[in-house]
């Protein structure tokens, strides 16, 4: 019998990726985002290349019920759920006081609760099924912020929080919780991304294929980890920041006034 993954954010980027790699990997996939176009193209592409079974579902994660219905579609057509990632996410650049309330409340609703909607509705499944295991995709912003990225990093702050209590308090259930850090990954989540005042957001560093966060993602579920960094190296740089946050400081002081500048 299949094993069943349940994959938020899965229309594109780094969702889509882990969607067609878990496929490939022999999982039932329950693929949830808000575009039914898109899934249903990723449905058959999966359906058709690899032979494996993909539920489209369409979902806002930011909407509990939607959640729950979607839940519910999972384990009627595939009878449970092993592996939750939980990947959706939208992005949103700007100054912090220059950043409305409401599109504070709208990260947080998607990033952060839409997250705790996923786990809080999977895990009762999973708890049922004998154990499983949770991916949480944030990002390295999420340990270090940066100028105009503040909206953005607080939401994935969060996350670091949610997996640390999480590995916690469902190591007695058998489940356990990989936080997923990736770096910049070149999707299209840039460009659809909401930007207060005249800043562009783009990649920091080098970029990585959504394939390569998507393998991450598989390997954590066969090697639990506390957290992987997707970028080789970029563990060191973080850790060295929490070392010497004065400096670290002082390079993002410097970078705000280039980009002022610009």
């Amino acid at each position: 019998m299949r094993k069943v993954v349940f994959v938020t954010g899965a229309s594109a980027g780094i969702g889509r990726a882990t969607a067609i790699a878990f496929a490939r990997a022999g999982y039932a996939v329950a693929a949830v985002a808000r575009s039914g176009e898109r899934l249903e193209r990723l449905r058959q592409q999966v359906e058709s290349r690899l032979g494996a079974p993909l539920l489209p579902l369409v979902a806002d994660v930011a909407e509990r019920d939607q959640v729950a219905a979607a839940v519910e579609e999972t384990v009627a057509r595939f009878g449970g759920i092993d592996v939750l990632v939980a990947n959706a996410g939208i992005g949103h650049y700007g100054r912090v006081v220059e950043t409305s309330p409401e599109a504070f409340e709208r990260l947080w609703r998607t990033n952060v609760m839409g997250v705790v909607h996923a786990v809080q509705l999977a895990v009762p499944v999973m708890r049922e099924g004998g154990g499983g295991h949770i991916a949480i995709v944030g990002s390295v912003v999420g340990h270090r912020s940066w100028p105009y990225h503040g909206p953005y990093a607080a939401t994935k702050f969060a996350l670091v929080a949610l997996s640390q209590a999480l590995r916690a308090e469902l190591a007695q259930d058998g489940i356990t919780v990989t936080l997923i850090s990736p770096g910049s990954t070149k999707t299209e989540f840039f460009e659809r991304a909401q930007v207060e005042g005249e800043y562009r957001p783009r990649p920091i560093g080098p970029s990585q294929k959504p394939s390569t966060v998507a393998r991450a993602i598989l390997r954590s579920v066969e090697r639990p980890k506390a957290e992987v960094v997707t970028v080789p190296g970029l563990r060191g740089m973080l850790l060295l920041g929490e070392m010497l946050p004065g400096a670290a400081d002082r390079v993002a002081r410097w970078w705000a006034r280039r980009q002022d500048r610009r």
